[in-house]
This record gives C-alpha cells, structure tokens and sequence, in this order.
C-alpha cells in the first residue's frame, strides 16, 4: 500500500529535506531511519519538495509504499512509536492511505509558504525569524506583492546555475501583514524554483525601504536575471505552511 505521512520539522540543525551524497544529518534521513527501525522494512521517502538548509516546515508531506496495512487505521500507535525514536525537531504527525499512483511531490497542486520578520529584538524568536530593525513601507511592499500575481516567469529569482524545465509558476496569493511586532509574509503558488520565495522577499524589502520602486520590481521580474533582482534572505524566517491534494488521491478510511 502506498502512505503520505505528514511531518513537520524545525530545520534548524538540518541541511534541508533532501539526503545528499556530501551532506549528513537531513530530514529526509532522520525521518526514514526512524520509519525502517518501527517498520522494520525498508523505507524510501518522496517529500513533497526540498527545502534548504535552516528552512522550516510546519507542513510537510512525504509518500512511501508498506505492505502493512494497519499503519492507517492504528496510526495512533504508530505515531507514538515514531515519535519516540526521532529527535525533538521533528514531529510525524499523520499517517494517510493513499492510491498508488499518489505522488507526494507532483500530484500537490499549491504550496504555501511565510516568511517571517521581526522588527524589535526578540530572543524567543532567535532562529525562527530574521530581526529586520528597519522602517518598511508596508503600502508598498503590498503593492509589489500583488504584481506578482500578473506574472508566469520568475526566473529573476530562482537561485544561479539551477537547471529547471520551466521556470514558470502561478502566484495564487502573495501578502504582506503585520502581526504584533512581526511582519509576516505568505504566498501560494503551483509550484516554486529553489530559493524563490527568500529572492522575492529580498527584493521587496528594497521597495519598503525605498531603494526600489513597485515599477523597478516589475522590471526586474521582466529583466529575467537574477543579479537584478535583491538579496536572498536568511534561511531561518522560511516556513512551508500548506500542500495542498487533490481529494481523489486519499483512500476513504
């Protein structure tokens, strides 16, 4: 039977989801080595995406194939007994059956992710936010966000030297709120290219200071390059919040 398991995880100590060659101490890893030592089978996980290194995840989903089928209908117990073998950092939340064909990484079909700034020193927020102390325009900052929504190609911020197929996506909603002392930005789209979300806030932490105009924003998002376009911020303020499935991929219990 094919399973999406639904994680979350502080990526803090973690060099991203993604197990790499050159890399130890993944998410990806932790969360299969706890899997095969409860399933006691072998465990190949397919996250719904990757994240960097210091990304956070408050929703992540990942699919596997078991042929146990008591994993959904006695979840509880198999929860408790994951949970007690991977670090605190990480959480297994759910445990989904799914159809065969159900694909964690293509069949989502919107992600949401926020960032997360905090304007006043904070030091519960040390790793969760980046502390921005400056003056934002956030009028501005709005408007530029709600622009993005007219585009498809968004190769100005994706990260240098990555190969993709497209780097077309459809922005969904993209908005900037302020929460207490913190400036909280989310956005959905079909799909994202690595290291765009944290490109588009750099780039409209320019508008908000008033280094970069919403027209300027608009034509570095046409100029399709991505040394136009502003720095990337700190990794520590991303979160994956929301993947969202079509219904007809669950198996009802």
């Amino acid at each position: 039977m094919r399973y999406f398991i639904k994680i979350s995880y502080k990526g803090t100590d973690y060099h991203g989801w993604q197990s790499q060659a050159n890399a130890a101490n993944t998410v990806q890893e932790i969360c299969a080595k706890g899997m095969e030592k409860i399933f006691r089978h072998p465990v190949k996980l397919t996250g719904c995406g990757r994240t960097d290194t210091g990304v956070h995840a408050e929703v992540f989903f990942a699919h596997f194939d078991s042929e146990n089928e008591t994993l959904a209908p006695d979840k509880e117990k198999w929860l408790y007994k994951l949970n007690s073998v991977i670090p605190f950092s990480v959480a297994f939340h759910d445990i989904i059956a799914v159809k065969p064909t159900a694909n964690a990484r293509f069949g989502a079909t919107a992600r949401t992710y926020r960032y997360i700034i905090t304007q006043e020193k904070n030091p519960f927020l040390i790793g969760f936010a980046w502390h921005f102390p400056h003056a934002l325009d956030i009028k501005k900052m709005n408007e530029a966000a709600r622009k993005l929504k007219q585009y498809k190609e968004f190769s100005s911020f994706k990260k240098t030297h990555t190969q993709n197929k497209t780097d077309h996506c459809t922005i969904k909603h993209a908005e900037w709120k302020k929460e207490g002392d913190k400036l909280v930005f989310t956005i959905t789209a079909d799909r994202f290219l690595r290291n765009m979300v944290r490109a588009i806030v750099g780039t409209m932490i320019n508008v908000g200071n008033g280094r970069c105009t919403v027209e300027e924003f608009c034509r570095i998002i046409e100029n399709k390059n991505r040394k136009h376009a502003g720095a990337s911020v700190p990794a520590c303020g991303l979160y994956l919040s929301k993947i969202e499935y079509p219904a007809n991929i669950f198996i009802k219990e």
